[in-house]
């Protein structure tokens, strides 16, 4: 049996607990958005072999690709880092994709969001949003 990204029987147990750290940072930063008073329209948009949108929002009348990088305490790359030029392309094109794919931009267009997550050996998680990224 094989089953993707969301953590399956074809991985092993450390990129299960990968997974499981991705998947509870882009529930917190989801939360982050929300409250933040941002429409959640999607989570984790796959596009082929594009790659994947982790959050899809509204903020307003602008569509807001979001980005979500989740380490644990011990990292030695914060995950503000993680979004390389190369990263930033591949968000611009598969925000273009989202948006053939749902009827075009909004008024107010696109911006790309990144939301780090850091979760400490101990205490609370610290979640950092960034607008406008790329």
């Amino acid at each position: 049996m094989t089953v993707g990204a969301g953590g399956g029987a074809d991985m092993n147990p450390r990129q299960q607990a990968r997974s499981a750290l991705g998947r509870y940072g882009e529930a917190l930063a989801a939360r982050r958005l929300a409250q933040a008073g941002m429409t959640i329209l999607e989570r984790n948009w796959r596009c082929g072999r594009t790659g994947e949108i982790d959050i899809v929002a509204r903020d307003g009348d602008v569509l807001v690709v979001c980005e979500v990088k989740t380490r644990g305490a011990a990292s030695f790359q914060h995950p503000m880092e993680a979004v390389t030029p190369a990263k930033a392309d591949r968000l611009r094109d598969l925000a273009q994709h989202w948006l053939q794919e749902h009827g075009g931009a909004p008024p107010g267009g696109v911006r790309i969001d990144l939301v780090g997550v850091v979760l400490p050996a101990r205490g609370a998680p610290r979640v950092e949003h960034v607008r406008g990224v790329a």
